[in-house]
């Protein structure tokens, strides 16, 4: 008796050796993958190399795989934070990003340096901690990206990740109420734009 085998061929991406995918399936029926040796291919979104970010995807692909789930992984709106001395948070574009996708006509982008609470009584500078929302004007002024330099940016950025995740728009961000003094606050009270060319240096508290 003769054996037939088809020879499948697993489709990677050529500058670096990763598996193409889509919500984690291969071009391989049987063959799926996540974390970092994955390249998603879904809405043009990157997986980002991150341990959460593939325990995340691993847990929805094994629910859709093995129960009754069909909840996909966003690889968009995920928050990240560089854990350098001056933190730096991100979640969504930046802004040469929203441009490139949405038309600079329709990006409006607020901004501010801010002094955080701890950095006052010790002088420190009032024009080195950045807080900046990237505005669709085109849909009700949704916020697509959300950047912050400062002190415990990784916490600040975790909290908005969640109002990202809800399609939260700048009235969303206006009309809540912040707790003074926090650095977080800022993004309840940004009003400056950066087409307007105001000057975006606070005095604190």
């Amino acid at each position: 008796m003769t054996s037939t085998w088809t020879k499948l061929e697993l489709k990677l991406i050529q500058k670096n050796k990763k598996v193409m995918t889509t919500f984690e399936q291969s071009n391989v029926d049987h063959i799926y993958a996540i974390g970092d040796v994955i390249e998603e291919t879904t809405a043009n979104d990157r997986a980002i190399e991150l341990t959460p970010v593939a325990i995340q995807a691993g847990k929805l692909l094994a629910s859709r795989i093995f129960g009754n789930s069909d909840v996909k992984m966003d690889y968009h709106n995920i928050a990240t934070t560089v854990f350098t001395p001056l933190e730096y948070g991100a979640i969504g574009y930046s802004e040469e990003e929203a441009i490139a996708k949405f038309g600079e006509e329709n990006i409006e982008v607020y901004h501010q340096n801010f002094w955080p609470l701890e950095w006052t009584v010790a002088q420190r500078p009032n024009d080195v901690c950045y807080a900046k929302l990237i505005c669709n004007k085109d849909d009700h002024e949704r916020v697509v990206g959300l950047h912050v330099c400062g002190p415990n940016a990784g916490e600040i950025t975790q909290g908005y990740a969640v109002a990202m995740k809800l399609r939260a728009t700048k009235r969303d961000f206006d009309s809540t109420v912040g707790i003074h003094p926090t650095s977080s606050e800022t993004f309840t009270t940004l009003n400056v734009t950066k087409a307007s060319g105001l000057d975006i240096n606070t005095a604190g508290c």
